[in-house]
């Protein structure tokens, strides 16, 4: 909080309101104060405020020494035993998730050491680089602070591989993002105006590794680099603590429960998809509710469906895990958009590892991890989603298989395997080779 309620800062407000009005600058501290919360703002309003040692600095004098002492330059043994550095923005948990802790523990299993750290903590981000071979930079914009790591890596002799997991380099993706509706448009222009940077990142580095197909389709046009794909997976704490949701489920209330989870601002956009036939289900029966999980403004709600509405704000990931594991059905809409076309399958994963069958939109990854009937549905028309939730609701028996199958299959085929459709045998390769 002292980083963000500066005196400098305050007096920008003040110096905004009188030059702009209160208006204007009540508007702008909205739009830094939410790039606060997500752990990516700026110095308000685009001030730099100078610091008495920029970060980026850190390394000046160790390469000036090493320079003048004839040996910036380091060779790699080509038979050392390969450690990953992995340097990535962790701000957002469920990305530190899926696309830092697992893969930490993924390589770890394959017996590769990989460590990680926050790229704003310098002191660990240099010392990680000093004992690795490969650096993985996850999410991470172009900046003197990620240049001074890839230089320091390249000074080191290792290759860079950049990972990402949302269309975050791309203005056409976010430019016909129809979430970005309900959000406020000055988000908008700021992720418009940083996807160069997250170009630049790509264009950087040997290697580029995505979380989905359709991502992988999108970054081949904003960069010449190979680009792989590299799947979120259901790893061992998602497997044990969806096993621990599910043994300390109790009987239930007589309830059917519909989930929406929402891990981020504006699906109420994905929402509006099937708001008529949800209405519709839900308020059909008295022992029906919908449960909405994270991030949702319910007064959009029709006052029909609020009234069989529950709503829990955003949780840890082990309380997710337990509401999600009371519901009895999962719908996961989307609209058809570039950016939804690049989405991975998490929430799937998520309600999978608690035997809840997912209703998914044929949008991104989803399809591609429900086998239509088996371990879920994909539903294609209004109707479909009507139909599947009938299905559900009234057919005891095909419900519990279905509830097996969907924790089976995640399980066996979605777990983390080093397999060619979890991880791309290109990027092994890199690695071990």
């Amino acid at each position: 909080m002292s980083r963000f309620f500066r005196w400098s800062l305050v007096r920008r407000f003040f110096s905004v309101m009188r030059q702009d009005g209160l208006a204007k600058a009540l508007h702008k501290l909205r739009y830094y104060t939410v790039l606060h919360l997500r752990g990516s703002a700026p110095s308000l309003f685009g001030n730099n405020i100078p610091a008495q040692h920029e970060p980026q600095d850190q390394l000046l004098n160790t390469w000036s020494e090493l320079a003048r002492g004839g040996g910036f330059y380091v060779r790699r043994n080509q038979k050392e035993k390969p450690r990953i550095a992995l340097i990535g923005d962790l701000n957002l948990a469920q990305c530190k998730k899926y696309r830092v802790e697992q893969l930490s523990a993924f390589w770890q299993a394959q017996g590769v050491q990989c460590d990680y750290s926050h790229y704003k903590d310098v002191p660990r981000a240099i010392h990680l680089l000093q004992r690795a071979t490969h650096l993985c930079e996850y999410r991470l914009e172009d900046s003197p602070l990620t240049q001074m790591y890839r230089y320091e890596a390249r000074r080191l002799g290792m290759p860079i591989l950049f990972d990402i997991d949302d269309p975050l380099f791309s203005v056409t993706a976010y430019e016909t993002y129809q979430n970005m509706a309900v959000l406020d448009p000055m988000l908008k222009t700021h992720f418009l105006s940083v996807a160069p940077r997250y170009a630049a990142m790509m264009n950087g580095a040997d290697i580029v590794t995505v979380s989905t197909p359709g991502l992988a389709e999108l970054a081949r046009l904003y960069t010449p680099r190979p680009v792989h794909v590299r799947r979120n997976f259901a790893d061992s704490e998602t497997l044990t603590a969806g096993a621990a949701a599910i043994a300390a489920r109790g009987s239930g209330d007589g309830l059917f429960r519909v989930v929406f989870a929402s891990g981020s601002h504006g699906h109420e956009a994905d929402f509006d998809l099937i708001k008529d036939e949800l209405t519709a289900f839900i308020s059909a029966s008295p022992d029906r509710r919908l449960t909405i999980l994270g991030h949702f403004q319910t007064e959009k709600l029709s006052a029909t469906l609020l009234k069989q509405t529950e709503h829990h704000p955003f949780l840890p990931y082990r309380a997710y895990l337990a509401i999600l594991a009371e519901a009895n059905a999962a719908v996961m809409p989307l609209q058809d958009d570039l950016f939804n076309r690049c989405k991975s399958g998490v929430r799937v994963i998520d309600a999978a590892a608690v035997g809840l069958v997912s209703i998914v939109s044929p949008v991104g990854d989803l399809p591609t991890m429900i086998e239509d009937g088996r371990t879920g549905f994909v539903a294609k028309t209004a109707g479909d989603w009507t139909r599947a939730l009938d299905t559900l609701a009234t057919d005891t028996a095909r419900a519990k298989s279905m509830t097996r199958a969907a924790r089976e299959t995640l399980e066996s085929r979605w777990c983390a395997l080093p397999q060619d459709h979890i991880v791309a045998p290109e990027i092994r390769d890199w690695v071990i080779t």
